[in-house]
């Protein structure tokens, strides 16, 4: 079949087009996330060898490294891309994806074979991120060149929802999953079978991408010999496309990048880890916020072919860095109302010598966190409970103070091995006690949640990721080229997306358990967010209006 019968636009082909690239990219972000969905539970399966805190840190930066080599599969697949053809290189990526993520579901645990189980999955994920590196850049390149002038921001925002629709799907497997298997059938080893299902959706997406042919752009560049053999050195080796590089990703998919990864991840931290809410009721106040907000990906495509691209995607960050704080307070208010009370009516201080308070982040697993003021803090983190700290002088004592009631800190007085734990054990059990008096709960009680606000707050948070990501698909095959559009366009995307985004959860998370502010790592979103608005709205132009047939 010839080029031109192959580009001949048909409603039949367009929609094969977005429909087969759609449902592919649908499957590579549902076996990206569901290790996102279940951290909490990997934790306890593959880092038990060091403390809980520690722990589920070491499990968001294993969620993290995924993101963190997404640059590198960007412009490993970007290349082989912009040279071999759209069509075969997202081939390779989504049979990458499928057989890292259906491993994963086999790994042993840490109880097992010990430190080589949390090696193996890391492994596993930094394999997703080089497919994932590759996939995003050229669905998106190869929808937008299929699409007419004047719908590249409808065509390709069904791409755009593709994230969304895999964080749900993954979120509704695992919920059917928990619920006919029992949460604890499900900890110990239900968790592996949405990783085990995903091998069946791949064989399904690979026979319905398998009926796709080349974008029509990509085979008239080939047929004029247009194309280039250096996409990486003329993409980034020559300033005038190297500054748009840069461009892109500060003035729009770093921003993006936050808004996306705090409405729909950190969110679903926040309300397991944080409010205490069950892991199942948390998954389903999120998929039913994700359903509520998933059509405004189209809507807000549509609308940038009608006003442009940049003016919703800056409004978007703006809108995010501006409420984020007031949001997530109020998902505090109505998810569980009975910290929001106490937070206000007994707010709990920790006054310590500030040497001895560590920052208590143990990579290896070794260090040992027993001083006072650790002890404490490390309580009140692992207790979902607000704190601030205040400094007292060299060599002061460690007291926590929970409203009106001021209890001494921890006190081993010389104790070791059992007798030190047995001592803690009362202690923390002391410091339950008073916070329990103070009304501090130690989970949501979910009589209490008031669904549909709380729903309506974590719908909010994904219209804002809508606005930011719908049209942005568009806007970035309009800022190059054809010969490097692959190339081009992946890497500022997965850089944004892959270490500012990926990282939020991760960062956010040490930051509030550093401050003992719940609310800290909001700091994050807010400013990265506020930084790309200032900036795409000085230096960028928008772009709905740009020829991408060149």
């Amino acid at each position: 079949m010839g080029a031109d019968s192959q580009a001949a636009p048909t409603k039949g082909r367009d929609a094969l087009v977005i429909g087969a690239s759609s449902l592919g990219t649908v499957f590579e972000w549902y076996d990206f996330y569901l290790y996102g969905s279940l951290a909490a539970i990997i934790t306890g399966h593959f880092f038990s060898g060091v403390n809980e805190t520690t722990g589920f840190i070491l499990a968001l930066l294993a969620f993290a490294a995924g993101f963190a080599i997404r640059p590198l599969g960007a412009v490993i697949f970007g290349r082989l891309g912009d040279i071999w053809g759209r069509k075969n290189t997202f081939l390779i990526t989504m049979l990458l994806m499928g057989l890292s993520t259906f491993v994963v579901g086999l790994l042993p645990s840490y109880a097992q074979i010990g430190v080589a189980a949390p090696i193996a999955l890391v492994v596993m994920r930094l394999v997703q991120g080089l497919a994932l590196g590759g996939e995003y850049g050229g669905a998106a390149t190869y929808v937008a060149e299929h699409a007419p002038d004047g719908k590249r921001g409808f065509y390709t925002s069904w791409i755009q929802t593709t994230a969304t629709v895999g964080l749900f799907l993954s979120l509704a497997v695992i919920l059917v999953t928990r619920t006919q298997l029992g949460e604890e059938q499900f900890k110990a080893w239900g968790w592996r079978i949405p990783f085990l299902v995903s091998m069946l959706l791949l064989g399904v997406s690979l026979w319905i991408r398998l009926k796709l042919h080349e974008s029509p752009t990509f085979q008239k560049m080939i047929a004029e010999g247009k194309g280039t053999k250096k996409p990486l050195a003329e993409a980034f080796g020559n300033w005038k496309n190297l500054k748009i590089v840069i461009l892109s990703l500060v003035g729009l998919t770093m921003g993006q990048a936050v808004v996306w990864y705090t409405g729909q991840f950190y969110a679903l931290f926040f309300l397991e880890k944080t409010l205490k809410l069950d892991g199942a009721l948390a998954n389903t106040l999120v998929a039913v916020a994700l359903l509520i907000g998933t059509p405004f990906f189209v809507i807000f495509g549509w609308l940038s072919d009608k006003i442009g691209r940049k003016p919703i995607i800056i409004l978007g960050c703006l809108l995010a860095a501006a409420t984020y704080f007031p949001v997530f307070k109020g998902i505090t208010t109505y998810a569980n109302p009975a910290l929001a009370h106490a937070e206000a009516s007994a707010p709990v201080v920790v006054s310590a010598d500030p040497a001895t308070c560590a920052f208590q982040f143990d990579l290896i697993g070794k260090a040992q966190f027993n001083t006072p003021c650790d002890v404490a803090k490390a309580y009140l983190a692992k207790a979902g409970v607000s704190y601030s700290v205040h400094a007292g002088s060299a060599g002061s004592p460690t007291s926590v103070q929970v409203g009106a009631v001021n209890l001494e800190g921890f006190d081993a007085k010389g104790a070791t091995g059992k007798a030190f734990a047995s001592a803690r054990k009362a202690w923390e059990a002391d410091l339950g006690d008073q916070l329990k008096a103070a009304g501090y709960p130690a989970k949501a009680d979910p009589a209490k949640v008031d669904k549909p606000k709380v729903i309506g707050l974590l719908a909010i948070l994904v219209i804002y990721v809508t606005m930011v990501y719908g049209p942005i698909a568009a806007m970035l095959v309009e800022l190059f080229p054809t010969r490097i559009r692959y190339t081009a366009m992946s890497l500022p995307y997965h850089i944004g997306n892959g270490w500012f985004g990926g990282f939020l959860p991760t960062t956010a998370f040490a930051i509030v358990a550093a401050t003992g502010n719940i609310y800290s790592g909001l700091w994050y979103p807010v400013i990265i967010a506020g930084v790309t608005a200032i900036i795409g709205g000085l230096f960028l132009k928008d772009t709905r209006n740009n020829v991408i047939d060149d």
